[in-house]
């Protein structure tokens, strides 16, 4: 498991250890949002080995498969590495069979401030209250030649995330 699956596990899950450090460099704010998904926190768990999600965050209201993404660079391109385009293509159609929400996760390193952006995929079939969270969150975009890209500035921050679900 990667540093920042770990670190978003733990956010998810109210690890305050995780939060105090995740939140040092936000305002007051921000910090006090953060703390909300301590009282009502996730189940995480790692899934390992699996084609396209690294966690599933399980709770009463809410669940959904996590891919977890991190770079240097505020654009990440799935064109990069072509199995994750057909990562991407698998999880929509599985999360569009299912009428769950995949969310991908995207970590810019070295940033202060609430580091993640949160996105999802345009899939089929998503019904009752959580098609009302589902349409608030950005989309992956694909460019012009029809390659999937993240843009860390178009995300929703994980803080107004974790807002949402509290």
């Amino acid at each position: 498991m990667s540093a920042y699956e770990r670190e978003l596990k733990g956010i998810l899950q109210g690890n305050k250890k995780v939060l105090e450090s995740i939140a040092k460099s936000c305002d007051e704010n921000v910090k006090k949002i953060f703390f909300q998904i301590c009282e009502k926190p996730f189940i995480v768990i790692r899934a390992a080995g699996s084609f396209g999600i690294d966690l599933v965050a399980v709770r009463e209201d809410f669940s959904f498969p996590i891919e977890v993404k991190a770079s240097v660079e505020s654009i990440f391109h799935f064109s990069d590495d072509p199995r994750l385009t057909q990562q991407v293509e698998v999880l929509r159609k599985d999360c569009s069979n299912a009428g769950v929400i995949p969310v991908y996760a995207f970590r810019l390193k070295r940033v202060r401030g609430d580091p993640w952006r949160i996105f999802t995929l345009n899939v089929d079939n998503i019904k009752g209250r959580i098609k009302l969270f589902y349409e608030r969150l950005p989309k992956l975009e694909k460019t012009a030649s029809g390659n999937y890209v993240m843009r860390w500035e178009h995300g929703m921050p994980l803080h107004l995330f974790i807002e949402y679900l509290c």
